[in-house]
């Protein structure tokens, strides 16, 4: 974690606070670096949200998705993925760690999705990837979340939590708790079905969300 955490506060201080992504992900692909979350899991409340799901005939998209384990665990549940990344070396190692998948890897940033994918999703899902994001650019990350949600269509959010409305953010100790505000920002006109607060079960617990909206 702590390259990772170097980078973003440098690339906070620089303004270019989603450059480093690319960077950290390089550098794992060279041996000198590790990505903090590339740990070969599927996220374990996704897994518990997902039960008895079957996607079969719909669209889902899994938001930063890394090398893959959230989009390839949905695959398997019938959904026709797409799993983006704002670091195209992520998408390049996973397509290569995945070979003959079913589900579309692509390079692309959340503030800039593509029109196509406006209202084009059965399934959107973000999981711990806005957590990292300082200043100005989270708010608008989190805000960019809804519009990918097809009508009907569901919005999975989980991430961190914390119950302090305005906590002081270093620069260099990221990742950062998501606000209940901030939470609500990222469904933002869409219907709140359920938000779960609880603490996880790992080896060192933390307090985390489980939000789900809808799009009536």
């Amino acid at each position: 974690m702590f390259r990772a955490r170097t980078l973003a506060a440098e690339a906070a201080g620089a303004g270019d606070e989603t450059g480093w992504f690319e960077r950290l992900y390089s550098e794992a692909e060279a041996g000198s670096a590790v990505v903090p979350w590339a740990d070969g899991e599927v996220n374990p409340h996704l897994v518990e949200w997902a039960a008895g799901k079957d996607g079969m005939g719909k669209r889902a998209l899994v938001v930063g998705c890394g090398l893959g384990y959230d989009a390839q665990y949905l695959a398997g549940l019938s959904y026709a993925v797409t799993g983006f990344d704002v670091a195209p070396t992520a998408i390049e190692r996973t397509i290569r760690e995945n070979p003959g998948t079913t589900v579309e890897y692509l390079a692309a940033d959340l503030l800039d999705l593509p029109a196509a994918w406006a209202g084009a999703f059965d399934l959107v899902v973000e999981i711990y990837t806005v957590q990292p994001l300082y200043g100005p650019v989270r708010e608008r990350a989190l805000a960019a979340l809804h519009g990918p949600v097809a009508p009907g269509g569901t919005l999975l959010v989980i991430a961190r939590a914390t119950n302090d409305e305005n906590p002081e953010r270093d620069p260099a100790q990221m990742p950062w708790p998501l606000t209940r505000r901030e939470l609500d920002l990222a469904g933002g006109p869409l219907r709140t079905v359920r938000v779960e607060q609880f603490m996880d079960s790992g080896t060192q617990p933390r307090l985390r969300w489980r939000a789900e909206f809808r799009r009536d």
